[in-house]
């Protein structure tokens, strides 16, 4: 998975609320670092942050503070209930010997038998929740759906990934295809042919 780069800024303000709003009235991010010996409080630019949160791709965060730079992910992101903006953000430190847990986001491949056919594919998980070291998680997890017909499915114990562990409910549908009057009709069809090219070859052996 690869990594951006975040410009950080350290605060000692930590819980007073009107210095934690005169910061975010800068365009600034309260931020909280956890999972290091201590827990690390900063500040980091709004959209900067945001343009990184707006886009269905995932990755480890290199926060920047200027001597140092630690790698990290996006653990909680809090927004206000009406402007919904970003008003604070906490991150977990990533360590290169222990499992980091993400959400990775799903993308299909393949032309399903089933949409062929008429179906209406129904994708019900967008992204999937994996643990891993950070060396084997994946930027995105891709699944071949060419063999799902009407009526079929993938599940989340359909797909294996090495050296990665799933938290997600092993029987939780990330893709199915479902019938529709296309497809019923499609069918019919098909056995209004059947039928005809068999008395066909009937006749004609008489």
């Amino acid at each position: 998975m690869k990594s951006v780069q975040l410009e950080a800024t350290s605060r000692s303000e930590v819980r007073k609320k009107s210095a934690l709003n005169a910061l975010r009235k800068e365009g600034r991010i309260p931020a909280v670092l956890y999972g290091g010996k201590e827990n690390v409080n900063f500040h980091v630019n709004e959209i900067a942050f945001s343009k990184l949160i707006t886009t269905h791709e995932v990755y480890f965060i290199d926060l920047n503070f200027g001597d140092k730079t630690i790698k990290a992910v996006i653990s909680d992101v809090q927004f206000h209930p009406v402007t919904d903006k970003p008003i604070h953000i906490d991150f977990m430190e990533v360590f290169e010997d222990k499992p980091v847990t993400i959400g990775v986001p799903v993308a299909f491949t393949g032309a399903s038998k089933g949409v062929l056919a008429g179906g209406k594919r129904r994708e019900k998980l967008r992204k999937m929740t994996l643990r891993a070291l950070p060396a084997y998680l994946p930027e995105v997890v891709t699944i071949d759906i060419t063999n799902v017909k009407i009526g079929g499915s993938i599940k989340v114990k359909d797909v294996s990934l090495e050296n990665v562990e799933c938290l997600d409910n092993e029987n939780a549908v990330i893709i199915a295809v479902k019938t529709s009057r296309t497809a019923v009709a499609v069918s019919d069809d098909d056995k209004e042919e059947e039928g005809e090219e068999a008395a066909t070859e009937e006749a004609a052996a008489e």
